[in-house]
């Protein structure tokens, strides 16, 4: 294979900010916005309600009746629709819940049950259910701002403001209705799927130090002595529940090791499964700092996710293809699909540096080692399993040895090993299935989209 000269722009980096493992894991739950809807929805009918009560008391003061007379029957007829809204968004809510189940049921069984997470994650999902839970308790709380008294001279609050408002957010409930429908019909399709675990991805290893800084400082796992760090001085131990890695604070831990003039070194990788006792800090040039300031530091929960896991993407990948190959699916098609993104992460990735993440400080001092999986993983990640089922479908081998010689021609020469050891089982492989050497040669022919 001859060297080729690849240009192209680099991932777009963004720096860690202080708030984004809690940004990020706010996102994974769904009760956040709902709740905040509720709280916005209540300050904002107050608001609505002082403005009714001083619109009144400003037209008594004028001895303006006739208006307030006025108003008290537009807020009688207004009641009767306030009142249907209030029935309506429950059955709304329970249409929309059960549309959202019956969808991750079916993502689920589908592709695989670690995709109900984009689900969960669903910008129009969670609006949707914000916006009706709130439109319900603004209908509940302005039928309580009726006044029971018909005499314009001593009522004291007309619901005008706040029954408008009550229209507006049955327009914008009826909107966002639309816009789920369609939001959840697109994630129920493959190819969305796939598309935004690949836009995932391409976040994570977006957050990923600039190469200048990842250079000449490996973080291998088995805690002996690194290269430009020294010896190790201290362990900091897991004493949290068991759990998955899911990202570390890295504003934290930089913060940290400046002030007590350590480096740290995170000792597992995200991803990996934390059991209380084991190693996951390892201490160069000082003493461990006091357990109290890593407090938060660390996120283990009972899943991944893609803030700082280069690696999720195409573990999931893998999973959808490996799934559509299949003997109960058997849907080479979507294997295909899924390849695609596949090759497309690691051309991506196949010029950047790789096996650990370096964080400085503000005066350039490395503060933070960090492990990532380095290319050979990787590569191993998205195509050993799926290789390994795809040699009885011609269509998934021909899509395979097409980006295998694709990432050969885009990565550089000391990363090209892996893929060439890829590509001869996968040929093996062929050899061993293909019953004549015709239907070998045509598994065997690079194709693009696999059996164009």
């Amino acid at each position: 294979m001859s060297d080729w000269t690849v240009t192209r722009s680099p991932l777009p980096r963004r720096r860690p900010r202080a708030l984004s493992p809690l940004r990020e894991h706010l996102r994974d739950t769904f009760w956040f916005a709902p709740t905040a809807a509720m709280v916005g929805v209540f300050v904002v009918w107050l608001v609505a309600q002082e403005l009714d009560a001083a619109l009144v008391r400003s037209l008594q003061d004028d001895g303006d009746y006739g208006t307030v007379a006025e108003l008290l029957r537009f807020a009688d007829d207004a009641k009767t629709v306030v009142s249907a809204v209030g029935s309506a968004m429950m059955t709304f809510i329970g249409v929309v819940f059960s549309i959202s189940l019956v969808a991750v049921q079916m993502a689920s069984g589908q592709f695989t049950p670690r995709v109900v997470r984009l689900f969960v994650r669903s910008r129009i999902t969670k609006a949707t259910f914000a916006v009706f839970l709130a439109t319900f308790v603004l209908t509940l709380l302005v039928l309580t701002s009726y006044d029971s008294t018909p005499d314009p001279r001593v009522t004291t609050s007309v619901p005008l403001v706040q029954s408008v408002l009550t229209l507006v957010m049955v327009a914008l409930s009826l909107l966002l209705f639309v816009m789920y429908v369609n939001g959840t019909l697109r994630l129920m399709r493959v190819s969305h799927v796939i598309a935004r675990i690949a836009a995932e991805s391409f976040r994570a290893a977006a957050l990923m130090p600039a190469p200048a800084d990842a250079e000449g400082v490996p973080a291998p796992a088995d805690g002996g002595r690194v290269p430009g760090l020294g010896p190790v001085t201290a362990w900091v131990a897991h004493d949290a529940q068991a759990g998955v890695l899911r990202d570390v604070h890295i504003a934290r831990l930089v913060r940290v090791a400046r002030k007590h003039g350590v480096v740290l070194r995170l000792v597992p990788r995200i991803g990996d499964f934390l059991v209380p006792g084991t190693p996951v800090l390892a201490v160069h040039g000082g003493q461990a700092p006091p357990r109290r300031v890593l407090r938060y530091a660390l996120s283990v929960g009972v899943e991944r996710t893609f803030h700082q896991d280069l690696g999720l993407g195409l573990r999931q990948l893998s999973d959808i293809a490996l799934r559509a190959l299949s003997s109960a699916v058997n849907d080479p098609t979507t294997a295909v699909q899924a390849l695609d993104r596949i090759v497309q992460i690691l051309a991506a990735l196949s010029r950047r540096p790789l096996d650990a993440a370096v964080h400085r400080d503000r005066r350039g001092a490395v503060r933070l080692v960090q492990p990532v999986p380095g290319w050979t993983e990787l590569v191993d990640l998205g195509f050993a399993e799926v290789r390994a089922c795809a040699a009885g479908s011609p269509q998934v081998t021909r899509r395979m040895l097409a980006g295998l010689d694709d990432l050969l021609l885009l990565a550089p020469p000391e990363r090209r090993e892996p893929l060439r050891r890829h590509r001869e089982l996968l040929r093996q492989a062929v050899e061993r299935v293909a019953p004549t050497p015709a239907d070998r040669a045509f598994a065997l022919s690079p194709d693009r989209q696999g059996i164009g």
